[in-house]
């Protein structure tokens, strides 16, 4: 299972016969690792409608067939008027698909999207579990995934638009992963922070964290 950070909150996740993107912000993203025209994918998920979650989902999913996987309101009102094909659910509701499965998990967030609720994702992949937490502030309902035995925990810690990483760190006490990846952060000057001042405060706490550059991967 290959786990590759493209910057922001894009992440290619590879079990060797499924390819997942997220969130593919490329177009406009300076530290993206790949264009637009070269991100693979054979399913695509968007955790809500700001442009630097949209991204070039469209145009991907137009390339590469791929799906785009979201909640029934962010397909309504963003992907579906796109003529793109969309496999969608709802917060709470698990997606079976050929990998395995998906669960959409709340999101402490705004949406981009009048009626629209942001999300994360939980993947069961190549017999893993991973969080994608999508751009979300600290919530008390982070302490129910620590029952969902989290392999490796996405985590935003970019502060202003989502959790800092003092909230980040408190979150990793509630979900405790067994690995956090640190994303949304230094897109932008007012998201800029220190990734490897953050995951030694995870270390110190007791868990396991790695950080990731955009174009760098992790086998787990």
């Amino acid at each position: 299972m290959d786990i590759t950070f493209l910057g922001h909150a894009c992440f290619l996740l590879n079990d060797g016969t499924c390819k997942v993107l997220t969130d593919p912000f490329l177009t406009g993203n300076g530290l993206a690792a790949v264009s637009a025209e070269e991100a693979e994918a054979d399913y695509i998920f968007v955790t809500h409608g700001h442009g630097d979650h949209v991204g070039d989902s469209i145009e991907i999913s137009r390339r590469t067939g791929a799906p785009v996987c979201c909640t029934v309101d962010l397909a309504a009102g963003v992907f579906s008027p796109a003529g793109v094909e969309t496999v969608v659910g709802n917060l709470g509701g698990w997606i079976p698909l050929p990998f395995g499965k998906t669960k959409i998990f709340q999101a402490l967030h705004g949406s981009g999207v009048p009626g629209c609720l942001s999300c994360g994702f939980i993947f069961e992949m190549g017999g893993r579990k991973i969080y994608h937490a999508g751009d979300t502030g600290l919530m008390a309902d982070m302490a129910l995934l620590a029952d969902e035995e989290i392999d490796v925990a996405l985590l935003p810690i970019g502060d202003l638009y989502t959790m800092g990483p003092d909230d980040a760190l408190r979150a990793v006490k509630m979900i405790r992963p067994k690995l956090v990846i640190p994303m949304h952060y230094d897109t932008f000057p007012a998201i800029c922070q220190n990734p490897d001042a953050f995951a030694a405060a995870v270390e110190a706490a007791g868990f396991s964290a790695k950080v990731l550059r955009p174009g760098e991967s992790l086998t787990i």
